[in-house]
């Protein structure tokens, strides 16, 4: 069984930053994607970023491109994503998630198949 766990969500006020850490269980860490996600009130879950296995692909979505940055420490077992310039608008819950995924397809929800509890993200204006 894997666990995903997030943690580094808090308020912060627009143009700060903050990091967020998602540590895995289980010994296959290092052989799937990991993805992170958000979601705010009232809207669908979204893609944030993705890191391929081996740390060599990124991919993130346009909102955030050049503001994020998702790194991971497959010794460690965990994934972080690191936010700077924040805004209003990245106000959400963040989850992370493993992905079976390589490519566009970690732009996707459905494949990724264990998702954490979330960790909430308030950035005030």
């Amino acid at each position: 069984q894997v666990q995903l766990v997030e943690s580094g969500g808090g308020l912060v006020q627009a143009g700060g930053s903050l990091r967020l850490s998602c540590a895995a269980s289980g010994r296959t860490f290092s052989s799937y994607a990991m993805g992170w996600f958000r979601q705010a009130p009232g809207k669908e879950r979204e893609f944030v970023a993705a890191i391929s296995r081996s740390a060599l692909r990124t991919y993130y979505a346009d909102s955030v491109k050049g503001r994020f940055t998702i790194s991971r420490d497959n010794a460690k077992d965990t994934v972080y994503l690191q936010m700077n310039s924040l805004k209003p608008e990245d106000t959400a819950v963040y989850y992370c998630a493993r992905g079976d995924c390589s490519g566009y397809g970690c732009y996707v929800a459905n494949n990724y198949d264990y998702w954490g509890q979330g960790t909430q993200v308030t950035v005030s204006s």
